[in-house]
C-alpha cells in the first residue's frame, strides 16, 4: 500500500529536498506541502495523509500548536515532528502534543524512509540520542500547581525584553520581531527563553496572556 505524506515546514528548499527524498520510495506518496501551521492544517484535513513531517520552528502558529490542533482533528494520521532542536524539553512537550515521533533533520534518507514506515505501523520513532534525552526528562520531577507570574515578576524584565513581549503580544514571529527591533532572529530566540523563565510561563501564548493582564501593550 501507498503511504500518503504531508510536508509542513517554512523552507520551501529543505520542503523541496525532502519531497525529492521521498518520492524515490516506490510506497510514498508526497501529497501536498505547506509553509505554516494554518496553511498545514487546512491541507491536512483536505488530503487526510497517513503521515505528516511537522517542523516545530515556524512563524505564526508554532509547530506545537499546530501539532495539537492535528492531534484533535485528525487522531489517525501519524504525526512526526522534524526538526533541528534537540532540546528534551520540546521533546517531551511534542510528546505530550501527539506526535509518533521526534527526528532531527540531520538524520539520513534511509533512516527517515524507516521511520515513517515504522510510525505507519504504529511504532514511536526517535532520532538517535533523544531516546535517552526523554527518559532524563521524565525522570525529572515536574513541579505542580506552579506560581502564576506577578507585576513583580514582570518588573524583572528588561527593556529589550518588554519590547519582545510586546512582539509576542501582537502575535509576531521571532523573524517579525528581530525586523521590528534590528536584531538577529536568534538573539530574540534568547530573549524569549529569558522571558518564559522570568515569568515562569511555558509558551509564548501565556507571555501575551501575561501582557494584557499586567499592561505591556501598545
Amino acid at each position: 500500500m501507498t503511504t500518503r505524506i504531508l510536508l509542513i515546514d517554512d523552507h520551501t528548499l529543505f520542503r523541496s529536498g525532502i519531497r525529492v527524498l521521498l518520492q524515490r520510495q516506490s510506497d510514498f506518496e508526497v501529497v501536498d506541502e505547506a509553509a505554516d501551521g494554518v496553511e498545514g492544517i487546512k491541507r491536512a484535513k483536505q488530503h487526510r495523509p497517513d503521515v505528516i513531517l511537522l517542523d516545530l520552528n515556524m512563524p505564526g502558529l508554532s509547530g506545537l500548536e499546530t501539532l495539537q490542533l492535528l492531534a484533535q482533528d485528525l487522531p489517525n494520521t501519524a504525526v512526526l515532528v522534524l526538526t533541528v532542536s534537540e532540546e528534551a524539553e520540546e521533546l517531551a512537550a511534542a510528546l505530550r502534543g501527539g506526535a509518533r515521533g521526534y527526528l532531527l533533520k540531520n538524520i539520513e534518507a534511509d533512516f527517515l524512509a524507516s521511520a515513517i514506515r515504522r510510525a505507519v505501523a504504529g511504532e514511536p520513532v526517535f532520532s538517535d540520542g533523544m531516546t535517552a534525552k526523554l527518559v532524563a526528562q521524565f525522570r525529572t520531577p515536574v513541579p505542580t500547581a506552579p506560581a502564576q507570574p506577578s507585576a513583580e515578576d514582570g518588573a524583572r524584565l528588561t527593556a529589550r525584553e518588554r519590547d519582545i513581549v510586546r512582539g509576542l503580544r501582537r502575535g509576531e514571529s521571532n523573524k517579525e520581531i528581530a525586523r521590528d527591533l534590528g536584531v538577529a532572529e536568534s538573539t530574540v530566540k534568547i530573549h524569549v527563553q529569558n522571558i518564559l523563565k522570568k515569568l515562569n510561563l511555558a509558551s509564548r501564548v501565556q507571555v501575551a496572556v501575561y501582557a494584557v493582564e499586567h499592561g505591556l501593550t501598545d
